[in-house]
């Protein structure tokens, strides 16, 4: 049975960024987990942060972070995220709630920011989905 392993690269030549990595790779014995949109949407169905980005940041990393905790996960497993900004919005300030969240990572996730003219549920200003791969249980 071959052992998991998931490599960071910055390759030479590329932008190396404390806040992303510009390619991962996986292989041997890994289990991938692909996690659908998530928004500030609590587990009572209610939104949290009403035109407060940083708070609608927060409930988002929160939810992504029970899915990764359901698989024995947590964000350093993280592979992807596609973050989804509503227009006008500072990713600069979701930014930081991700940090403060996240922590420090010695080898962060993929990024792609994307900015939207609006998302599923109205009144929500950030959607998140990810990639995150763990080693399959022996």
């Amino acid at each position: 049975m071959s052992e998991f392993k998931m490599k960071h690269n910055n390759p030479e030549g590329l932008f190396s960024s404390k806040v992303f990595t510009q390619m991962i790779t996986v292989s041997g014995n890994a289990k991938t987990i692909y996690i659908g949109g998530q928004n500030a949407v609590n587990e009572n169905g209610e939104l949290v942060g009403q035109d407060d980005l940083e708070l609608q940041t927060r409930q988002t990393l929160k939810n992504i972070g029970v899915i990764l905790a359901s698989e024995h996960a947590s964000f350093k497993n993280l592979i992807k995220l596609n973050i989804y900004l509503l227009n006008g919005c500072d990713p600069r300030v979701g930014l930081e709630a991700f940090q403060e969240y996240a922590g420090e990572m010695k080898n962060p996730p993929l990024i792609t920011v994307l900015f939207v003219a609006g998302l599923a549920r109205p009144g929500c200003l950030i959607e998140i989905d990810g990639i995150a791969a763990v080693e399959n249980d022996k």
